[in-house]
């Protein structure tokens, strides 16, 4: 068992895109070493353009702070609220906005950061 004590504060690293205010960081990595987990916390403040992502991964998100307006290729949008979920399948590009702030708690299928 492994026990991450108030995980969601903890600061995350940027992800590095002008104009978006962004962090993101595995909180935990499965051991496995074929089929590797990584789980952790994506924080959106508001910014002066989307977060367009995107995936080479499977990943699942559930909104635990916030609201997000997330939208995919399709013309597909969504304003997500805490307890909703969301699956992102490899090759998806989704964007991601937010009036405010949003936070989601994120399993991902892939190598760890």
């Amino acid at each position: 068992m492994k026990y991450i004590p108030q995980a969601i504060a903890a600061e995350q690293p940027s992800m590095g895109v002008d104009g978006v205010n962004a962090t993101l960081g595995d909180t935990v990595i499965s051991d496995s070493k074929d089929k590797t987990l990584c789980a952790g916390f994506f924080h959106l403040h508001k910014s002066d353009k989307p977060l367009v992502y995107t995936y080479d991964y499977e990943e699942m998100k559930v909104i635990v702070d916030g609201e997000f307006v997330i939208s995919d290729e399709s013309g597909q949008k969504v304003t997500a609220k805490v307890g909703d979920v969301f699956y992102f399948g490899d090759g998806e590009t989704i964007t991601f906005e937010t009036p405010n702030k949003g936070v989601g708690f994120f399993v991902g299928q892939r190598k760890p950061l």
